[in-house]
């Protein structure tokens, strides 16, 4: 029987562009928190169920293999409150329309000015040179006032000194996060989620863990400063940029395609 292209209609080439588009975020979503395999495990699961149930049209398996999809919506959700409290969130924000909008877009802010991100570009260097520990999340289209709200408010200027002594060895609030808002510094001290990722290397710590975690839940941009081998990192959309030098890092900042300074 030949291919009648008639039985198409707009309505159906719609239908399949936003089932590939859900699928296609769907992906990334998972790819950036781990979970890929598990994802590609439920891909493989729902075409054989298609193939049983629709094709081959085998009853007692295909009856099988519906009420394990039934019970499966409940598994899927225990699996991934993490990544559905995220979504829940976005549609919840204070900048709801705008913020859902951007995350299936994927749409970006204008280039930050180089003033905006230098005392920061140049606190990680002196960071790094005399290897002390910091990490600084700087905050985009996601709220992050959960987050501002376990540390100690600060709201003040961006600046290089203010950001070296906050970090500072001795200081109360340097085993925290720093969380940067609307070019200002909102809050220190901030406890962030930490990544359970198994692909982590071992040799990153608490801190590029707890960076890592941060950018898979937020679409924030965390910047690590290693206290043991001095080295700068950032961590974003759920993937780790490693051994930094000043121009990369300046670049990351100031991308307008990938990051900036909200």
């Amino acid at each position: 029987m030949p291919f009648d292209i008639n039985i198409i209609s707009v309505k159906d080439i719609i239908d399949i562009l936003l089932v590939a588009f859900l699928l296609y975020k769907t992906y990334k979503l998972m790819k950036s928190s781990g979970s890929i395999n598990v994802f590609i495990g439920i891909l493989v699961f729902i075409v054989i169920w298609v193939i049983v149930s629709q094709v081959l049209q085998m009853r007692l398996l295909g009856s099988i293999f519906d009420k394990l999809v039934s019970v499966g919506v409940i598994a899927l959700i225990v699996l991934f409150q993490d990544e559905l409290r995220h979504f829940l969130l976005t549609l919840g924000s204070r900048h709801r329309t705008s913020s859902f909008l951007r995350f299936l877009k994927g749409n970006r802010k204008e280039n930050t000015q180089k003033e905006d991100i230098m005392p920061i570009v140049m606190a990680c260097l002196n960071m790094s040179k005399g290897k002390v520990g910091a990490l600084i999340v700087i905050e985009k289209e996601f709220p992050l006032d959960d987050i501002v709200r376990t540390g100690d408010l600060i709201d003040a200027n961006i600046n290089q000194r203010l950001i070296e002594n906050i970090f500072f060895k001795n200081s109360p609030l340097h085993d925290g996060a720093m969380v940067i808002s609307n070019k200002r510094i909102k809050a220190a001290g901030c406890i962030l989620p930490v990544s359970h990722n198994l692909n982590i290397p071992k040799e990153l710590g608490l801190r590029h863990r707890a960076a890592l975690g941060v950018s898979q839940e937020t679409d924030a941009m965390a910047i690590i400063v290693s206290e043991e081998t001095g080295g700068i990192s950032i961590a974003y959309k759920g993937e780790f940029y490693l051994k930094l030098n000043a121009e990369e890092l300046e670049r990351m900042l100031t991308n307008t395609d990938e990051t900036s300074v909200s």
